[in-house]
């Protein structure tokens, strides 16, 4: 196989892992920064340029695509998917998991438990989403963000909205979020590789943090995920469309909430706590993920040669019902 690992760095430790899984499994294996490709737009000719050279001919995509540039990065996504190329997370499952508003309106149209979520605009909705979502104390969040950043508490109504304005004046979209007190500051991170929860830890944010984030100071354990939230990530990824997750939830009163779904997760963090090779089952289920691809694009082509070859050989319903039978062709 030969892959193509979109990331920035080469150095990264979740970008070398996945280099060295994949090619202690004879893969060949070559790293892009997104923002060297050029994207060639062309009637019914769609092409990627690697710098000055067209792009050598690859079998399938691994983005690693970090948050600030997103937009050109999935513009790149989506030209692979144009192209045939398969991608191991395409563009509209990265999109969808980006923008945190959108994630949560597709979860719960799914029956999957969330923390209660608004989104406002003006001053004068604050009093009311703040309301709905139990008061203060409140999270708020931009709609993209990752690791924690982005993601703000409030612990009075007039801090949230003195945030929230501040916010607001900068141009951006922020989402009200519910404070979930008896999670005190513990979440469990699952990653999801081809519709499997792979591994797992129990997260804890630092003294005087609420984010448990491990690039915030967070402390994991590693742990057994209870059925519940096995299942709760296993259909947050589905519904998100990715074959690799990270999948965050908290323990809420009822069960499992999700609150965040991570389409590039790290695996430094999850593979020390866990001791499990993680990196070596994403590029196991690439290998499986390809393999489906060549199959059903063979299977297609076979099954719509066969219909349109039945087609010119059988009489359509008009003539079967009709009198009028077409004639034969004679010579001549």
């Amino acid at each position: 196989m030969r892959l193509l690992v979109l990331s920035r760095n080469a150095s990264l430790y979740s970008t070398s892992r996945l280099v060295l899984a994949a090619r202690s499994r004879g893969h060949e294996v070559t790293v892009a920064d997104p923002l060297h490709f050029q994207v060639v737009i062309s009637r019914g000719r769609p092409a990627m340029f690697l710098g000055d050279r067209l792009l050598p001919p690859v079998d399938l995509v691994l983005p690693r695509i970090g948050a600030s540039i997103t937009n050109y990065g999935l513009a790149v996504v989506r030209q692979f998917d144009m192209m045939g190329i398969p991608v191991l997370n395409n563009a509209i499952a990265i999109a969808r998991s980006r923008d945190k508003l959108r994630a949560m309106q597709l979860l719960t149209k799914k029956d999957i438990d969330v923390p209660k979520t608004v989104c406002a605009r003006t001053p004068d909705s604050v009093d009311a989403a703040l309301e709905f979502i139990g008061g203060t104390p409140a999270i708020v969040k931009l709609h993209q963000g990752t690791q924690g950043i982005g993601t703000m508490i409030a612990d009075t109504p007039q801090a949230a909205t003195s945030l929230l304005e501040t916010l607001w004046a900068m141009g951006q979209d922020i989402i009200l979020q519910e404070y979930i007190a008896e999670s005190k500051g513990r979440d469990y991170r699952a990653i999801v590789v081809g519709g499997r929860v792979i591994a797992a830890m129990r997260r804890q944010a630092k003294k005087g943090e609420f984010r448990s984030n491990l690039h915030r100071g967070g402390l994991g354990v590693r742990v057994e995920l209870p059925k519940a939230y096995r299942q709760a990530a296993i259909a947050a990824a589905k519904v998100m469309g990715l074959e690799v997750a990270g999948v965050d939830m908290l323990q809420g009163r009822e069960g499992p909430k999700i609150l965040e779904i991570n389409s590039s997760p790290g695996l430094e963090g999850i593979e020390r706590t866990s001791g499990l090779d993680v990196a070596g089952a994403i590029i196991s289920h690439a290998e499986k993920f390809l393999a489906r691809r060549k199959k059903r694009r063979g299977t297609r082509d076979r099954v719509i040669e066969a219909e349109q070859r039945n087609a010119r050989l059988r009489p359509t319903e008009l003539e079967r019902n009709s009198s009028v039978r077409p004639r034969a062709r004679t010579g001549g």
